[in-house]
């Protein structure tokens, strides 16, 4: 007459949660030795790899192991193009387009070109002070209003960022050389 009731049951810990771990373990790997060079992997590379779920906020952890991995060409290599679009602006700091639209319109030294259309072209003045606010809000933990007084105190934070990003640079020479011996 009827049928007997079969049991059904949920694998938690089954092969698509061990794949999306992988996934992740694979976004978050210590870059190559072509990235610690200070060449920039191809554009293609970067876009092509899989992420997790681009949705929701991300927490600490994956924030401060992501503001390791920001590759921001060298000046020279930097200042060969003239505009950058925001898509090349967003794989080079690893955050989303919006999240980029987002502090432009909270950040006034923030000037991005836009055309006709409405795209956004960044000079490399532009990304140079993306990289600052980078600093601040990822690296240092400031808040957004917390940035915005910094900036309008201290006029001359930016020569600070970058002596101090030189300094980070005689630093990593020196510990390379420190390896070689």
């Amino acid at each position: 007459m009827s049928k007997p009731l079969s049991q059904i049951t949920f694998e938690f810990n089954g092969p698509a949660e061990k794949e999306t771990a992988s996934a992740n373990a694979s976004v978050m790997s210590i870059p190559d030795n072509k990235e610690r060079a200070g060449e920039m992997p191809p554009l293609a590379s970067v876009i092509n790899k899989k992420q997790g779920s681009p949705r929701g906020r991300r927490s600490l952890k994956d924030i401060n192991l992501a503001s390791d991995l920001v590759h921001i060409p060298d000046d020279e290599e930097l200042f060969k193009k003239q505009y950058y679009s925001i898509g090349e602006v967003a794989i080079m700091f690893r955050e989303n387009q919006s999240l980029i639209r987002y502090w432009e319109t909270e950040f006034d030294i923030l000037q991005p070109r836009k055309n006709r259309k409405g795209d956004r072209f960044f000079r490399p003045v532009d990304i140079k002070n993306l990289v600052l606010i980078y600093d601040l809000l990822r690296r240092r933990k400031f808040t957004i209003e917390g940035a915005k007084d910094y900036l309008r105190k201290n006029k001359n934070a930016e020569e600070k960022f970058e002596m101090i990003r030189s300094l980070e640079k005689i630093k990593q020479f020196f510990l390379e050389l420190k390896a070689t011996l």
